[in-house]
C-alpha cells in the first residue's frame, strides 16, 4: 500500500480563537445596545430639532421672503445675509450689547439672590425650610407670559402700582413711562428674570450646602473664622462645580430671553433701542418678511449658545470625574 507523502495532517483549530468570536460578538452587542435603545428618541429629536435647524441654516443662505414662500422657489445668495448682519449697526450698537450686558447682569443678580436664599434655607429647620421652598417655587412655576404681564401691570404708566406709590409719596407729579427708556426697560426685565429664576438657583445650591460636612464649618468657627470667611474658604470651594453649572445654565437661559422682552410695551419692535438678538431675529423674519436675514441672526445666536453649551457639557464631565 502506497503512502501519499504530500498529504498534510488536518489543521488543528485554535480553541482560544474559537472562543474569542462569541466574546467579540457579545462586546459588539454591548456597545450597540445603548444606541439601539436610544434610536427611537434620537429619531424623534432629529425630526423635531435637527431638521428645523438645518432648514434655518438653509434659509439664512437665501433671500427668502413671501415671494419664495408662495412660489416655493429658492434664491440662494450665499453668505450675503451674514455680511449684512455683521455690517448692520443694530447688531453692534443695540442687539448685541443689550443681549450680553443683560445676560451678565441677570446671571449675577440671580446667582447672588439664589445663593442668599439657599443660605437662609440651610439655616432653617426642616419644617420652615419646606415652607420657604414651597413659597419660592411658586415664582419658578409661574409661566413667563404670566409673570411678564404682572410686571407690566406693576409699572404701567397710567395705573401701575409704582407710579401711584411715587405720586402718593410726593416723589412724582406726573406719570412716567418706564418702558420708553432702554435702561428702565431692561431694569424691569431684570426684575422679571431674577424673580423667575432665583428659585432654581436656591434649591440647587441648597442641595449642595446640605452636603458640606458640618465638622469643617464647626472647626472653622472654633478657629475664629466668621461667616463670610467660612463661606469663601469652605462653602465656595466645596460647591465650585455646582456654582459653575448654575452659572452656565443661567447664562444659556438669559442669552435667549424672548417673551420677557417681546411682551413688554415697545419690545415687539416699535422701540428698536430695546431689541436683543432673539427679538431682532423675530422682528426681521415675521415683521419685515425677511426670513433669510432673520434666520442669519438666529444662526448667530445659536452659535453663541452652542459655545456656552459646550462649556456646560465639559463642566459636567469634569464634575463626574471628581
Amino acid at each position: 500500500m502506497s503512502v501519499d507523502v504530500h498529504t498534510q495532517p488536518p489543521a488543528v483549530r485554535n480553541p482560544r480563537a474559537a472562543g474569542d468570536r462569541p466574546q467579540r460578538r457579545t462586546r459588539r452587542l454591548s456597545v450597540a445596545r445603548p444606541w439601539l435603545l436610544l434610536a427611537p428618541a434620537l429619531v424623534v429629536l432629529a425630526g423635531l430639532l435637527l431638521w428645523p435647524l438645518i432648514r434655518v441654516v438653509l434659509f439664512s443662505l437665501q433671500d427668502y421672503g413671501l415671494r419664495e414662500i408662495v412660489s416655493g422657489k429658492t434664491n440662494f445668495i450665499g453668505l450675503a445675509n451674514y455680511a449684512e448682519v455683521f455690517g448692520n449697526s443694530t447688531l453692534w450698537t443695540v442687539a448685541l450689547p443689550n443681549t450680553v450686558v443683560f445676560a451678565i447682569l441677570s446671571v449675577s443678580c440671580t446667582v447672588v439672590l439664589g445663593t442668599l436664599v439657599a443660605l437662609l434655607m440651610a439655616s432653617l429647620g426642616p419644617f420652615w425650610r419646606t415652607i420657604v421652598g414651597s413659597a419660592i417655587m411658586v415664582a419658578w412655576a409661574m409661566p413667563a407670559v404670566t409673570g411678564t404681564y404682572v410686571w407690566v401691570w406693576i409699572f404701567d404708566a397710567d395705573n401701575g402700582i409704582v407710579n401711584q406709590t411715587l405720586k402718593n409719596l410726593g416723589l412724582m407729579t406726573e406719570s412716567y413711562n418706564w418702558f420708553t427708556n432702554p435702561v428702565s426697560f431692561y431694569g424691569i426685565v431684570l426684575l422679571n428674570i431674577v424673580h423667575h429664576g432665583f428659585p432654581f438657583i436656591a434649591i440647587t445650591i441648597l442641595a449642595g450646602l446640605l452636603g458640606v460636612p458640618k465638622e469643617m464649618l464647626e472647626a472653622a468657627e472654633m478657629d475664629g473664622a466668621g461667616g463670610i470667611r467660612r463661606f469663601f474658604s469652605i462653602i465656595v470651594p466645596s460647591l465650585k462645580q455646582v456654582f459653575a453649572v448654575v452659572i452656565i445654565l443661567s447664562t444659556i437661559w438669559d442669552f435667549k430671553v424672548f417673551a420677557q422682552v417681546y411682551l413688554m410695551p415697545g419690545g415687539a419692535g416699535s422701540n428698536r433701542s430695546v431689541l436683543n438678538l432673539g427679538v431682532w431675529s423675530y422682528v426681521e423674519s415675521f415683521g419685515q418678511n425677511r426670513y433669510g436675514f432673520g434666520s442669519a441672526i438666529a444662526v448667530l445666536l445659536t452659535l453663541v449658545l452652542l459655545a456656552i453649551t459646550v462649556v456646560y457639557v465639559r463642566t459636567m464631565l469634569k464634575e463626574d470625574k471628581l
